[in-house]
């Protein structure tokens, strides 16, 4: 072919070239926009968080082990026999068909024999949860089950009774305790129960009056028959101790993720005769027993809000 048809053949490949990187830039370019618009240093799309949040672990409800820790309620005092402890028929861990307890409800009875713990004394106050908690840890147990602070409101005269101040330093020191040894592990505390109606369910019987006056829990049950203005300021005091007492171990507990309260239900819980022992008309009976390991079973099992 000619000079003319070279020319011609060199022009169109350089139009080619040029049409090429043209395209090619244009491409680029798109690319680059897209990038930069999501990324980079360049804020994110209005309604999009810049990094991802942290939510705090869900609640387990269905623990492999349960270690109790509190008081004579925890141990099932004086619901069997007269002034004895009957773990057996405790609401936390207790193995009695009858009350069916948290750690039966929860793990099954076979499970529940070997893996749950009662590690409560009777007349134990909340200074002396900070030991048990300490020895409940050894077994690591993934959930622990605290009543304690009836002893704390329970004394021999209202001036007796534990300030609110010690109180909440002394269940803090326990938490804090626990969270040292057991970082991962589940709490679940009860509230203390009413006391005042206990003293108005239990003065209707004579026989509960009478035992009263060996000196169970003074500063409410002494003198039951009498309703002067006396008497009604001291049983009003040691109400309104308790209700101190059950808002410091809501606030204390809704500071750590992994504890729970009841929300006040065994406070709450309007027990009758039926719900107290026979033998001294104060600690819970096996039907009282029942009803605490109920209340406990809906707050460990219910779903995190």
């Amino acid at each position: 072919m000619g000079r003319g048809t070279d020319q011609r053949t060199r022009y169109g490949r350089r139009r080619a070239r040029v049409a090429l990187a043209a395209l090619t830039a244009a491409v680029l370019g798109v690319g680059a926009a897209g990038c930069d618009a999501a990324g980079g240093d360049s804020p994110a799309p209005s309604g999009s968080p810049s990094k991802p949040t942290r939510t705090a672990p869900a609640w387990d409800t269905s623990p492999a082990s349960v270690a109790a820790v509190g008081d004579s309620i925890t141990r099932g005092f004086d619901a069997c026999a007269v002034l004895s402890d009957c773990p057996e028929v405790s609401w936390a861990t207790g193995s009695s068909a009858k009350v069916d307890s948290l750690a039966v409800r929860l793990l099954g009875k076979a499970d529940a024999a070997e893996h749950s713990w009662n590690y409560a004394v009777t007349g134990a106050r909340m200074a002396d949860l900070t030991a048990q908690v300490t020895r409940a840890a050894q077994r690591e147990p993934e959930l622990v089950a605290v009543m304690a602070g009836a002893n704390d409101a329970c004394r021999s005269t209202t001036s007796a009774m534990t300030s609110v101040a010690d109180f909440r330093a002394q269940f803090q020191e326990a938490m804090t305790t626990l969270r040292k040894k057991l970082p991962k592990a589940q709490v679940y505390v009860s509230s203390i129960p009413d006391l005042k109606r206990l003293w108005s369910q239990g003065r209707t019987n004579p026989l509960g009056k009478q035992v009263w006056k060996l000196g169970l829990c003074p500063s409410m049950l002494g003198d039951a028959d009498s309703l002067d203005s006396a008497a009604t300021l001291r049983r009003n005091t040691v109400r309104d101790r308790v209700a101190d007492y059950n808002e410091v171990l809501r606030e204390v507990c809704a500071k750590d993720r992994r504890c729970r309260t009841d929300d006040g239900a065994v406070h709450e819980f309007r027990f009758g005769t039926d719900q107290l022992s026979h033998w001294d008309w104060f600690h819970p009976s096996v039907d009282g027993q029942a009803r605490l390991a109920e209340i406990a079973y809906r707050a460990v099992t219910a779903k995190s809000p």
